[in-house]
């Protein structure tokens, strides 16, 4: 079986996604890319996290070509290899549809720096791409045009994508952007969050590149 552990990082990591309440039933999915390999080993569509085996995920190119697995692969395929392509270091991608990041989604609203951990995504703001049909090379056009720098971006009346240099930091992303959106609408019901200024956020942004343990202590 090509992209082993891939594949079974994708079913663990879909049936976390259900239990943290990131995506419900079917919805969202969740993408590894071998960049020496040129494959991309992605959830397949419509079927429940709780019952995606490793052998459910496919194995395909950018190309859309399936070169290992009996499913479909998720109808955003064409948004993950759009990622790739655009963020030439990302390789993971998660894209969700967390309550408080799809209320925003919804209102068009980006998420602002009401908190520093705004900078893992390593920006200020979380940008809102304008709202295409999902599945479409239309919706994967507009979320890379909109993310810019950003790790991550809303998507309008959808949802959120975050990417990273791995599945687990792609979804710790995820992870930090919804609760990143629970606090801004929090503090948007009991009055008008202060915001961190672009100075504020270029010194957290600078502080973070040393953030956490060197990358040859990460794994004892």
């Amino acid at each position: 079986m090509r992209m082993n552990e891939a594949r079974r990082e994708i079913a663990a990591y879909g049936r976390r996604m259900s239990a943290d309440r990131v995506s419900t039933g079917t919805s969202g999915n969740l993408s590894i890319y071998d960049p020496a390999e040129g494959l991309m080993a992605i959830s397949p569509s419509g079927m429940a996290y709780d019952a995606i085996a490793p052998e459910d995920v496919v194995v395909m190119d950018l190309e859309a070509h399936v070169v290992e697995g009996g499913r479909k692969p998720s109808s955003e395929w064409a948004l993950h290899t759009a990622f790739y392509r655009a963020k030439p270091r990302a390789r993971a991608v998660v894209h969700a549809h967390s309550m408080y990041c799809t209320t925003f989604a919804i209102l068009g609203q980006p998420l602002r720096a009401v908190h520093y951990m705004i900078g893992s995504a390593g920006t200020d703001v979380i940008p809102c791409a304008p709202y295409q049909t999902f599945g479409t090379p239309e919706l994967a056009q507009a979320a890379v045009e909109a993310c810019g720098e950003s790790d991550a971006v809303l998507l309008a009346n959808h949802g959120l994508v975050a990417c990273g240099a791995d599945l687990d930091r792609a979804y710790a992303l995820a992870c930090d952007m919804e609760f990143l959106a629970e606090l801004q609408y929090r503090a948007m019901c009991i009055g008008t969050p202060n915001v961190l200024s672009h100075a504020q956020m270029a010194e957290v942004l600078a502080r973070f590149q040393t953030y956490g343990q060197p990358k040859d202590e990460t794994a004892r």
